[in-house]
């Protein structure tokens, strides 16, 4: 890898506790990790191979997706479900994810991929939890898809095991059993788990949600993760229906569900968290436990608002995620960042800063997937994850600030991207990719996936 200076940046949000100007010399990437930061005016202590002049750049960290659905790139804005909230949402769009093939499949991760790497995003948390015949491989196929595009990412190894048949949500033929289940998971980790520094690929298991799973599922899942040393996720807390639901077949609110079946601790994030009350996001604090905040999609589906900032200041790690892009209909990370911004102040007021949800887009995400200590910031000895971002659009004109113009003006698109010192993104294009033809192929699959 060459030796690189990103030099004398527009402006840069280091997501750490640096002194004012730290980095606005430049930022020098060396082995794939970050080996100085500059102050204006000096220069690199040894010879570099390449400078990138980023005069017309606002340089962040890599952002970190905290909590998707690939799959679902395959159904947006469909009809059928386009005004509905999450549970009719789900009925209706279940039996259409039961005809996911592998090829449809490979084409949807592909597209949630690159539309993440264009925002800005390197690293994505992905939930995969339905498995039809002939799937048994979903997880591999979007590991290959994430080493293609030159990514890293969390690969959850989602599961339903409650049907209808035994009062679920999810038809018969997208649920598992139990034994298939963690077998899959087992052979998940052994394959592609990695705990090297700066690994691409990190695997936790993720039974879908309280009305989609056992509590035997939970509590085993919890027990194998604790034995392999990887971590959980589920939804949580998303609406009231589910509330309703954990007090009617569990007898627990959600928090108490989650620790009855081991999942109350520092191992764990959750999807969404929205439906908490003051005692249980002190005890959700206290244990450590993460909640990837989704604003597009709680207010597609009208599910509230999440407490962030309480959930924050209570020690809970917040980190961003766009959801399902079938309920956000979106993979955009950058965009997803001025929502948050936005439906926070409407709960709490206008001097919620811009800073802040940029913060749950980089350390605060990479803190919800324990991966804090080499992503997430700029910062000596961290990866070479950085999103550069210009503002020469007719959107950002008559803007000051930088930082707060990228998300008050509505950035959506990355200039360049570098995740592990590599450049993954050059003048707003993924090198190598055929995007004209990926969306006519990916198109056409989704069109066959609906029509059945």
């Amino acid at each position: 890898m060459a030796r690189v200076w990103i030099k004398n940046p527009a402006a840069v949000f280091t997501a750490a506790d640096h002194a004012p100007g730290a980095a606005d010399g430049g930022i020098v990437v060396e082995g794939g990790r970050i080996v100085e930061l500059l102050r204006a005016g000096a220069a690199p202590s040894r010879p570099v191979e390449e400078v990138f002049d980023a005069a017309n750049h606002v340089v962040l960290p890599g952002l970190i997706n905290t909590h998707h659905h690939f799959f679902q790139t395959l159904t947006r804005a469909w009809a059928p479900v386009a005004d509905a909230k999450l549970f009719p949402w789900l009925q209706g769009l279940y039996p259409v994810w039961a005809r996911l093939t592998p090829e449809s499949l490979e084409l949807a991760v592909t597209v949630a991929l690159a539309e993440l790497l264009l925002s800005g995003c390197t690293t994505a948390a992905d939930h995969h939890y339905v498995f039809p015949e002939g799937l048994d491989e979903a997880i591999d196929l979007e590991v290959e898809s994430v080493r293609r595009l030159g990514m890293r990412a969390t690969l959850t190894r989602g599961s339903m095991t409650l049907g209808q048949r035994d009062g679920g949500l999810p038809p018969q033929s997208v649920v598992q059993d139990g034994d298939v289940i963690l077998a899959d998971s087992e052979r998940l980790i052994d394959r592609y788990h990695s705990t090297a520094p700066g690994a691409d690929i990190h695997i936790a298991l993720a039974p879908c949600s309280p009305f989609s799973v056992t509590r035997e599922i939970m509590s085993e899942s919890a027990e194998l993760a604790a034995r392999r040393g990887v971590r959980l996720h589920t939804h949580l807390a998303e609406t009231l229906d589910e509330e309703e639901f954990c007090r009617e077949r569990f007898g627990l609110r959600t928090v108490d569900y989650l620790e009855s079946v081991g999942w109350l601790g520092p191992q764990s994030w959750l999807g969404h968290g929205i439906h908490f009350d003051e005692q249980e996001i002190a005890r959700l604090g206290a244990a450590g436990t993460g909640v990837a905040h989704c604003p597009t999609s709680n207010m597609r589906l009208a599910s509230g608002i999440a407490r962030a900032i309480e959930l924050e200041d209570a020690g809970v790690p917040v980190g961003l995620g766009v959801d399902g892009s079938a309920s956000n209909d979106s993979s955009n990370l950058i965009q997803e960042v001025r929502q948050a911004l936005y439906l926070q102040r409407l709960r709490y007021g206008a001097d919620v800063p811009v800073t802040r949800a940029l913060g749950w887009a980089t350390l605060g995400s990479a803190r919800a997937l324990g991966r804090d200590g080499e992503l997430g910031s700029i910062e000596l000895g961290k990866q070479a994850d950085l999103a550069l971002f210009t503002l020469d659009e007719l959107r950002f004109s008559g803007s000051h600030d930088p930082i707060a113009a990228l998300v008050l003006c509505g950035a959506d698109r990355a200039d360049r991207v570098m995740v592990g010192g590599e450049w993954r993104v050059v003048d707003g294009r993924i090198p190598g990719l055929d995007l004209d033809g990926l969306i006519s192929a990916h198109s056409k699959a989704a069109r066959r996936l609906v029509l059945g």
